[in-house]
């Protein structure tokens, strides 16, 4: 008796679930119109403001109309050839204030803008102080430098806590350049103490 009873139980379930498959799509499903939505603000601007976008219909039935409308699509590119390498046209604004004064046309003044480039900051003093040399038979020329409480043994062309290239050693002094900000090297004395 219990299967009898799970058996029709089976049959309506497998009924409710198959027969929309052979009836095709509900009437108001296929009548109703997409609703049009307002343009996207992340959408394109060359869009032209004519256009509805529609909302996505979950309908599976094939709309030929719809179809038809977007055959009629015509495709409005910028009018650039993505095949073709070209570069972007720059636009120089000109500046208005101190500069060159230059007579145009009818006699107007134009102010032209003089460029200058700009200047590269001032490399920081090197930190580093020279107090005498490691001088062994038969090796190059090192130096000992001290930064705060570290004291560093170097030679030409070492560099010295990861920043400071020691480029030249004389009796005197030593050339050091900072790695970090480009430009001459610094000459740093020899001190006493």
């Amino acid at each position: 008796m219990w299967a009898a009873v799970l058996g029709v139980v089976a049959l309506l379930a497998i009924g409710y679930e198959v027969i929309p498959f052979f009836t095709g799509p509900s009437t108001s499903a296929a009548s109703a119109d997409p609703i049009p939505l307002a343009p996207h603000p992340a959408a394109r601007t060359g869009t032209k403001a004519g256009k509805k976008h529609m909302v996505e219909n979950l309908d599976p039935t094939l709309r030929l109309d719809l179809l038809a409308s977007s055959e009629k699509t015509m495709y409005e590119g910028s009018g650039r050839n993505i095949f073709v390498s070209q570069a972007e046209e720059v636009t120089i604004p000109t500046a208005k204030g101190t500069g060159a004064t230059d007579h145009g046309k009818n006699g107007e003044t134009e102010v032209a803008h003089i460029y200058t480039p700009p200047t590269n900051p001032a490399a920081p003093a090197i930190p580093l102080k020279f107090y005498g040399f490691a001088n062994s038979a038969g090796e190059p020329k090192k130096i000992f430098l001290k930064l705060n409480d570290d004291v560093f043994v170097a030679g030409e062309g070492e560099i010295v806590d990861r920043r400071y290239k020691v480029v030249h050693i004389t009796p005197t002094a030593v050339f050091i350049q900072d790695m970090v900000y480009s430009g001459p090297p610094q000459n740093i004395p020899l001190t006493q103490g």
